[in-house]
């Protein structure tokens, strides 16, 4: 069975603020409880890919996640649209362009879906996520858990 909610992160361990991205799947993961366990799917990964499309079948909604330098602290929460973008031709694929290769394999529109860009500032290869990087993450956290534990995720919608 598919869990209704994907939780879909991406990020780099190993570059700093980078981490938040696969830190959030890791710490919401451990801090929701068995109840919601059946219904919210967490997937971490280094970049998105358009092997990706496939987890978004048979989902009621999808909650990307990353950093972001360009979000205002300490997170925003958009909802997104496919989206042929320059990334489409690349390796490493936008939310936007991922959902537009759903929508291109399957004819239809994607479940709905947000982006939730946590705050980063110090991306440099091999350093530790900042202190401020690292709060953002647990008012991001905050905001995720108490949707999901409202047992309405929809609240995600906003």
């Amino acid at each position: 069975m598919i869990a209704p909610f994907l939780v879909l992160a991406w990020g780099n361990l190993s570059r700093g603020d980078d981490a938040l991205g696969p830190l959030f799947v890791a710490a919401l993961r451990e801090q929701l409880p068995c109840t919601l366990s059946n219904k919210v799917e967490f997937l971490d990964d280094y970049q998105l890919q358009v092997e990706h499309a496939l987890d978004l079948v048979g989902r009621r909604q999808v909650l990307f996640v990353d950093a972001s330098m360009d979000a205002a602290a300490p997170f925003e929460v958009t909802a997104i649209s496919a989206s042929m973008d320059a990334s489409y031709t690349t390796h490493s694929l936008s939310p936007q362009a991922l959902l537009q290769v759903y929508q291109n394999l399957h004819d239809e529109a994607p479940p709905p879906c947000l982006l939730l860009a946590i705050r980063g500032d110090n991306f440099e290869l091999g350093g530790p996520p900042s202190d401020a990087a690292l709060k953002h993450l647990a008012c991001a956290l905050t905001w995720a858990r108490q949707t999901l534990q409202s047992g309405d995720a929809t609240g995600w919608m906003v």
